[in-house]
Order: structure tokens, then C-alpha cells, then sequence
């Protein structure tokens, strides 16, 4: 099973930047995938953007131009940097690793405030 854990959330300045992690290993060897969503309070979850398993991102109208999806396979590890951030980015965010069986699975989440 691939579990995923992320790490990185905080407080930050209206502008400022935070860079996620998603650690999971086994994520590359199982050929997995990784969604980035995010749930603030009150809120349904809202899809972020995502990482194929080819190493391709996509994104969300609201995380394009502000938020980049990266990955270091040699960490098993997919990044979400994000910059610009706004009051409106305050949520938990939660990485979730998608494909073969054993892939599928939710982290904890990280809580990202943006307030000043």
C-alpha cells in the first residue's frame, strides 16, 4: 500500500508562498499518480491539480499561473509550491495517490493559512 503524508502547511503572509509535500513511498515503483485537493472549513473539497503517473500536471482555473505540481522520484515525493497566496487558499490540504491497486490512498492533510 502507498501511503501518502504531507507536510509543509503554516501560516503565511496574503502574497507569500508555501511549498507542500506529499512523501509517499513507493509512489514511484507502483507507477502511481497523485491528485492535490484541498477542504476549507464549511466547504466541499475542491480539486487542485494533479501529478500523472507519466510525470505530466494538470491543474484547476483557480491553482493555474499561482501553483506548480512537481515530483522527485527519487524521493517518492510530489510537490505542490504554490505562490500569490490568497486568504480565499486557506484549507487543509490532502494529497491522494491514484492508479494501480495499492496506489489508492488519502493522506492527513496539511492546514495552509493565508491571513495577515
Amino acid at each position: 500500500q502507498v501511503q501518502p503524508v504531507e507536510s509543509g502547511g503554516g501560516l503565511v503572509l496574503p502574497g507569500g508562498s508555501l511549498r507542500l509535500s506529499c512523501a509517499a513511498p513507493g509512489f514511484t515503483s507502483n507507477n502511481c499518480g497523485a491528485h492535490w485537493c484541498r477542504q476549507a472549513a464549511g466547504k466541499p473539497r475542491e480539486w487542485v491539480g494533479l501529478m500523472s503517473s507519466g510525470g505530466s500536471p494538470s491543474y484547476s482555473d483557480s491553482a493555474k499561473g499561482r501553483f506548480t505540481i512537481s515530483k522527485d522520484s527519487a524521493k517518492d515525493t510530489v510537490y505542490l509550491q504554490m505562490n500569490s497566496l490568497k486568504p480565499e487558499d486557506t484549507a487543509m490540504y490532502l494529497c491522494n495517490t491514484f492508479g494501480r491497486v495499492g496506489c489508492d490512498n488519502w493522506g492527513q492533510g496539511t492546514q495552509v493559512t493565508v491571513s495577515s
